[in-house]
């Protein structure tokens, strides 16, 4: 299963990816693409730990959420089941996880300022990160893709689950969007990927 994993991540991270793999004794899955997630982790009853990640996601976005959910074990087994899924305990985890793979050999040199940067203070998603997360879609295969950011002033358009919504102001870091059916007003991502 881990031979099939790895061809997910960058070949120069292979190695590290396998050792790290091999000490936690992980269950990894990968999964058909999920829209409200990139992967998770969690105790299954009989004791084991899975952790599962999306197989649509390009090898560098791969990577980084299978790093965050191994994080999310670690934690888990250093620091006890009561921290919060994404506090400080976590994200200290996370870093040290990361550290070693922040190198030209494994990411794009574009990409390692703005990795520095978020992992600064990393977020429960990268998601959240808007240059981080557009800077990573630029090596998805579907280049062919529609942002919200990118949809003028009160034009409609429809997310993956068919409804739609009007694009209305931008917030500082959101976007307001009204669901055109129900008329109640959301707050998008500006990277969210949208049908117009």
């Amino acid at each position: 299963m881990q031979i099939q994993l790895l061809d997910f991540v960058p070949t120069e991270a292979q190695s590290q990816v396998n050792a790290l793999l091999a000490k936690d004794n992980l269950v990894v899955k990968v999964k058909k693409e999920r829209k409200t997630k990139h992967g998770d982790y969690r105790q299954l009853p009989n004791g084991k730990h899975q952790i599962t990640v999306n197989s649509n996601l390009n090898s560098y976005r791969f990577l980084i959420t299978l790093i965050h959910e191994v994080a999310h074990f670690e934690a888990y087994q250093k620091f006890g089941r009561y921290i919060k899924p994404h506090g400080k305990e976590w994200k200290l985890t996370f870093q040290h996880l990361m550290l070693p793979f922040l190198r030209p050999e494994v990411f794009p040199l574009e990409l390692l300022p703005l990795l520095a940067k978020h992992f600064k203070n990393p977020k429960a998603s990268s998601d959240t990160d808007t240059q981080l997360a557009l800077a990573l879609k630029q090596f998805d295969e579907d280049e062919n893709k529609t942002y919200v950011f990118e949809v003028p002033l009160g034009k409609t358009f429809k997310l993956y689950n068919g409804r739609v919504f009007k694009k209305g102001n931008t917030r500082r870091k959101r976007i307001e969007c009204v669901e055109v059916k129900t008329g109640k007003l959301y707050l998008f991502n500006p990277n969210a990927e949208v049908e117009i």
